[in-house]
């Protein structure tokens, strides 16, 4: 007989004469009599065999598996897609990354509620596998956690450690002549030595600390490197974790809560993370029905030191981080600092607090400050809003000194346009390149332009020039870039209005980003504008386009006004 009160879903699933026909079916891939009695805890993987960030997973689901078989639990695997941005930047095939946040949330929803699971271990690697597993925890509501593959370790190169990050910085050196064939060949070659996700505080690294901080993922186990040695152990902790989780009945809406979300803005301020933690954020609290908006990311941004020196604005990576103290490290001083709420809960039953004070330092690392010894006096996050930006925009301000910069636009209906311009030497110092119709709907799907602001670091033009997009920044790029800008050039906002030549003034003190047109100018322009025709009229792309949100809202999908009943939560196997 099963303990119904461990199978609060699966026992409709599997109990009783008249589930015969589904046990018979599971039996066939392998589950006994013992199998039935026990809760159904689902490992949701996005291992895939194209790029680094997520090839090894399949390795760690087996660790897990292991976590939750010892706690008395049946491991059900299962996978789900996943894009990788440093593979596809720069192409078509960039467009499908943030709309695979979407598919991968949908599909983890699918198949747990599909086989009315009792718990969720989400196994993440690349960006959006990240947040978009967060955001199915949050839907779904049922005990789970998140676990980070890692990050991949350093690369060498001519004497010093270098990321993906160098290699597309390397393509704007090449095209300059200022690195030969050779040395871009060997630079490609070291740059990535391993299985792991990008090694800077890049997107991937940011959203690992956010799902710590935020309290869905261990405190300091899930960001084990890739390869370390510790890697199984993380697996097997993680896997016996969610039978914790199902036993106590704590939940995702126990642990994300708006406290928790500002701690996890905080972090990423305090680390000098990806801009795209503003997107999956929003989306995230969205999922879990918390009232969240781009100008809290300010707020917070504005009250928080960078205390963290890592790339792409420092000198260190994630694993420099993870030997230093880790997360748990990071999390200390700033508690120490007063910038964080201790009494969150986390998945481990315990309070950050807690967490943060069982951190270890090493001594004589230099990778974490004090609060007396800051990096900078504020966070890595600025949100700009102005005639540019009505809604808002977002700049990562780490590793760059510009505060105001004015200059004339050099305007591009698209990224190969502008990485064109940059190869041909065709961007001058003091411009401000303009990239439109890449947002959300007119992309569709956000690209990242690490392929152009990387190329204007190559040509060494990385602090003598500014960029603004309606599209994303990889969390590897760096230098005055503002992206997020909404609302997007697709929907009509001002930004379609800029010409070539029209004055542009980013002004950091004041929170503004404006070009030197009045009102009336701006709404001449636009009387004989029309929306663009969509890049694609059938299949997801098109799907998406037609129900993403604005960037400022987390370019989330959203059903059509009047359709959308409450939000979901599965509830001892009922949705409610």
């Amino acid at each position: 007989m099963s303990d119904r009160s461990l199978k609060p879903r699966s026992s409709i699933l599997t109990d009783g004469a008249h589930r015969a026909p589904a046990r018979a079916m599971l039996r066939a891939a392998g589950l006994k009599d013992e199998d039935f009695a026990k809760p159904l805890i689902g490992i949701a993987n996005t291992w895939i065999e194209i790029g680094p960030c997520n090839y090894h997973l399949r390795e760690l689901a087996t660790h897990v598996r292991d976590g939750i078989r010892a706690a008395g639990g049946t491991a059900l695997e299962f996978n789900t897609v996943s894009i990788s941005d440093g593979i596809t930047m720069g192409t078509e095939g960039m467009r499908a990354s943030l709309i695979s946040r979407e598919v991968i949330a949908d599909s983890i929803e699918l198949v747990t509620r599909g086989n009315l699971l009792d718990g969720l271990v989400v196994l993440v690697g690349c960006d959006k596998t990240i947040p978009g597993g967060a955001m199915a925890l949050a839907r779904l509501n049922i005990p789970g956690l998140i676990l980070y593959g890692g990050s991949i370790a350093p690369g060498h190169f001519e004497g010093h450690s270098v990321t993906i990050q160098d290699v597309f910085e390397a393509v704007g050196a090449h095209a300059r002549g200022k690195m030969s064939d050779a040395q871009l060949h060997e630079l490609e070659c070291v740059a990535c030595p391993g299985a792991g996700a990008c090694g800077g505080q890049f997107t991937a690294n940011t959203m690992a600390l956010v799902c710590e901080f935020l309290g869905l993922a261990p405190m300091g186990i899930s960001s084990v490197p890739a390869t370390d040695a510790g890697k199984a152990h993380a697996g097997e902790l993680a896997g016996k974790l969610a039978l914790e989780l199902l036993r106590r009945n704590l939940t995702p809406s126990q642990i994300i809560t708006k406290a928790s979300m500002e701690n996890a803005i905080a972090g990423v301020a305090a680390t000098g993370g990806s801009t795209n933690a503003v997107l999956h954020l929003l989306a995230i609290a969205r999922e879990a029905g918390i009232a969240l908006s781009i100008d809290d990311f300010d707020r917070i941004s504005s009250r928080t030191p960078i205390l963290a020196d890592l790339k792409p604005g420092g000198r260190f990576v994630a694993n420099d981080l993870y030997a230093a103290g880790g997360t748990p490290l990071v999390a200390k001083r700033m508690l120490e600092a007063g910038l964080l709420q201790g009494s969150c809960i986390t998945v481990t039953g315990r309070m950050l607090a807690e967490e943060a004070a069982a951190a270890q330092e090493t001594p004589g690392q230099q990778v974490v400050r004090t609060r007396n010894n800051p990096l900078k006096e504020t966070g890595g996050l600025v949100i700009l809003k102005g005639n540019l930006a009505p809604d808002g925009c977002v700049i990562k301000v780490a590793g760059h000194k510009m505060l105001d910069f004015r200059g004339p636009a050099r305007v591009f209906d698209g990224e190969e346009a502008a990485f064109a311009a940059v190869e041909q030497g065709q961007i001058k110092v003091g411009d401000v390149i303009v990239i439109r119709y890449e947002g959300p709907r007119g992309g569709p799907g956000m690209r990242e332009m690490l392929a152009v602001t990387a190329a204007l670091h190559g040509a060494g033009l990385g602090e003598a020039v500014a960029l603004l997009t309606d599209g994303r920044f990889s969390g590897a790029t760096h230098g005055l870039m503002a992206g997020h800008v909404a609302p997007e050039a697709a929907m009509g906002g001002p930004i379609a209005a800029v010409r070539d030549g029209d004055i542009i003034h980013f002004d950091l003190p004041n929170r503004t980003l404006n070009v030197a047109l009045t009102a009336d100018e701006i709404r001449q322009r636009m009387a004989n504008w029309e929306p663009p025709i969509p890049r694609y009229t059938h299949g997801v792309f098109a799907k998406y386009a037609a129900l993403v949100s604005s960037s400022s809202l987390g370019a989330i999908t959203t059903v059509p006004a009047g359709f959308a009943p409450a939000t979901e939560r599965i509830t001892s196997g009922r949705t409610l």
